[in-house]
């Protein structure tokens, strides 16, 4: 054991985690009664002070990690699609034009035709291009999203719980979902359904105890964000609602104040179905319906025959649409049903530290009233629903992230109203579940030092960047020094990996200082050169090592074959002649 006995101590990564780990919750118990508490209890009368604090905290912290943990660089083609989005939005448009060279600029999850746009919603590219108005910065809209995700948390319990318990669990969504989650260091992110999760939740108990304009809005609002952002799984967050209010259709006083809400969702409507129309020419032809009938991707629904593609695919398009096809298979049968939940029940320890299975083992305690009942139904059915598809990320179903922190919390408040060990239990099982992020934090935060970097190892579901782990970043440095208005062209393998795709432009590609271009061969390459004359123009093979930008050189000529020689005369060769 070489590792361990290298240190002072013989300890090894393990054992200095247990050992901090102990100093934290041991500290933590020490300080609840003298300390914590009562200070929870102050900030909490407060509760808009309150909202506003617990906002700014979840910024500060990201921000503080800036000098270890930098601006992440978008990698992944969702990524870029939302990105899309958001250039196409800043230009006053929903779509843009069919370029007249767009053969050069086929990728992944973009339409060329019958526009040049993306596949996916408004939802997240509104917010990055509110971050680019903002700052400049596309991520500065994903910080913000974060930050309401944390306050609109808060806001959502004290609807459902006492003012300390909603304050604990705003605290376990900022640990969860707040600066060290993956949703906070990328582009295609969670928050905006989790936020519009919170919006939903929040506003039906203060509705149906006593309705109000304000509340039918914010319920409204929260549909709509929902359907902006993930407009499948909308249908489960529409019908949790309704099964919400079944004991309360009866009640002439709601009527009013839900068809307000209603009102409140039309504009996320009319919107989809006027990006529907710019993008594809038809109200109703979603985009990335039109991509399923164009590329063949994304895929179909596990009950439906896997797409067939309409047109011929680039190397990544096709490699994409393998893997989707694969991962789509035959058609659905129970058992394969079946399996593909089971697996899928792994994710929710994206959405639930460990120490919370423990306490949801007392949610079934509050399922006689109606209203708990409402919050164990949503996430039967974004699990049973999402099912029905043959992918799953965390996000698809972020609006869980407000109902499951909701139904933590729930639980434990029910422990700790089961008497003095009762009160402990919910204590210490809060108190272990913001352990990680307590342990966590300070480690990224002061991981330029090797020794706490390498405990990183041990870190298990969260998605924090680091400097010079991103290939992109290190091209994309290299393009930057590169002089004028470079022109790329990318040259891909047979083998090319389609998660390796860097044909990404802007939404206006002709004014873009960088203009990336599928390499078609030195004839086809010629057309693009002259149509940007005052471009200088690069060659780039990011499958080959070391991946190297050079100056783009069309291959030469081949040179002519030699003549054949004279056929021999009567059997004898031209030598034998002579």
């Amino acid at each position: 054991m070489p590792g361990p006995l290298a240190e002072p101590l013989g300890f090894g990564g393990p054992d200095w985690i247990e050992l901090l780990a102990a100093l934290l919750l041991a500290g933590s118990l020490l300080l609840w009664r003298p300390y914590i508490e009562p200070l929870a209890r102050r900030i909490g009368r407060h509760p808009a002070w309150c909202a506003a604090l617990l906002a700014a905290f979840a910024l500060a912290l990201r921000l503080a990690l800036l000098p270890n943990h930098p601006i992440p660089t978008p990698g992944v083609y969702d990524e870029f699609g939302h990105l899309l989005v958001a250039g196409t939005l800043l230009h006053g448009r929903l779509a843009n034009p069919v370029h007249p060279m767009h053969r050069f600029f086929e990728t992944i999850f973009v339409l060329q035709q019958p526009t040049y746009s993306s596949i996916y919603p408004l939802g997240m590219g509104m917010l990055l291009a509110i971050g680019r108005l903002l700052t400049g910065l596309p991520w500065s809209g994903v910080l913000l999203a974060m930050a309401a995700f944390c306050s609109l948390c808060y806001w959502m319990l004290r609807g459902w719980v006492s003012p300390d318990w909603a304050l604990a669990g705003a605290a376990l969504a900022l640990a969860r979902f707040g600066p060290l989650n993956d949703w906070t260091n990328c582009y295609w992110g969670g928050h905006l359904p989790a936020l519009a999760g919170c919006l939903v939740f929040g506003a039906l108990p203060r509705l149906t105890a006593r309705p109000r304009p304000r509340d039918a809005i914010l319920l409204g609002l929260g549909l709509g964000l929902h359907l902006l952002t993930r407009p499948f799984e909308s249908i489960f967050l529409l019908a949790a609602v309704l099964f919400f209010l079944i004991p309360h259709f009866r009640n002439p006083p709601l009527r009013r104040p839900l068809a307000l809400a209603a009102l409140a969702t039309l504009p996320a409507i009319a919107v989809t179905l006027l990006q529907n129309h710019s993008v594809t020419g038809s109200w109703t032809t979603l985009p990335y319906v039109e991509s399923r009938a164009q590329y063949g991707v994304p895929t179909t629904f596990s009950f439906e025959p896997v797409p067939a593609p309409g047109r011929a695919l680039t190397v990544s398009q096709a490699g994409i649409y393998r893997m989707q096809s694969a991962a789509h298979g035959p058609a659905d049968t129970p058992a394969r049903f079946l399996a593909r939940l089971a697996y899928r029940v792994r994710f929710l320890r994206f959405f639930l530290s460990p120490p919370l299975y423990l306490a949801l083992l007392a949610f079934p305690l509050l399922l006689a009233e109606h209203r708990w009942r409402a919050v164990l139904f949503p996430c039967a059915l974004f699990l049973l629903g999402g099912n029905l598809y043959p992918f799953f990320f965390p996000h698809y179903a972020g609006a869980l992230a407000a109902v499951l922190t909701l139904a933590a919390v729930a639980a434990l408040a029910r422990i700790h109203r089961s008497g003095a060990t009762g009160a402990f239990a919910a204590r210490a099982l809060l108190l272990l579940a913001l352990l990680p992020f307590a342990f966590w934090y300070p480690i990224h935060l002061l991981d330029s030092n090797p020794r706490l970097r390498a405990l990183e190892a041990f870190d298990t579901w969260d998605g924090i960047n680091h400097p010079g782990d991103n290939l992109r970043a290190a091209i994309a440095a290299k393009v930057a020094q590169l002089p004028g208005r470079p022109l790329i062209f990318v040259h891909y393998e047979p083998s090319h990996a389609f998660q390796n795709e860097w044909v990404w432009n802007a939404a206006d590609i002709d004014s873009a200082r960088v203009v990336w271009a599928l390499d078609l061969g030195p004839a086809e390459d010629e057309a693009l050169r002259r149509y940007y004359p005052n471009r200088s123009a690069w060659s780039f093979s990011p499958d080959t090592d070391p991946r190297v930008i050079a100056p783009y050189r069309a291959p030469s000529p081949a040179a002519p074959a030699p003549p054949p020689p004279p056929k021999p005369t009567h059997g004898l060769t031209l030598e034998q002649v002579h």
